[in-house]
């Protein structure tokens, strides 16, 4: 049976779900968006640099709310809602996360809108260690 994760230390969930779910070591980690965990109803951050950051420490949050780190991290999907004006900028936050030779495969993909009028949504999947299989 998979395991249905809602981290305490994490974001509130914009909609009905949980923050990630697990089975046979594989952890999907649910689409996080640049809310504040402190203020969930504060405006987001201004601009992609910014709203990226968030949506990635939102992540890092679920992932060591789990146990795991980025090391876990096996593949990111990425939504942008300007994919040609933020690209770059959101490449520049994304690449700090991960070492340059320890990158997951990775899918971006610009989309029409996002769900609280987010520029960006990263969600990913990782493997826990030690887990054979």
């Amino acid at each position: 049976m998979p395991d249905f994760h809602l981290v305490p230390t994490g974001p509130r969930p914009v909609g009905p779900f949980c923050h990630a779910t697990e089975a046979a070591g594989w952890v999907m980690l649910t689409g996080q968006m640049p809310t504040d965990p402190a203020a969930p109803d504060a405006p987001l951050p201004d601009g992609i640099a910014a709203q990226a950051t968030r949506v990635m420490d939102n992540l890092g949050l679920v992932l060591a709310g789990l146990g795991l780190s980025w090391a876990d991290v096996v593949q990111c999907r990425c939504y942008l809602t300007d994919l040609p004006r933020d690209f770059d900028a959101f490449n520049a936050v994304y690449a700090g996360y991960f070492p340059a030779d320890r990158r997951p495969a990775r899918t971006t993909i610009g989309v029409t809108a996002l769900a609280v009028g987010a520029l960006v949504e990263v969600d990913c999947t990782a493997r826990r260690p030690g887990v054979p299989g």
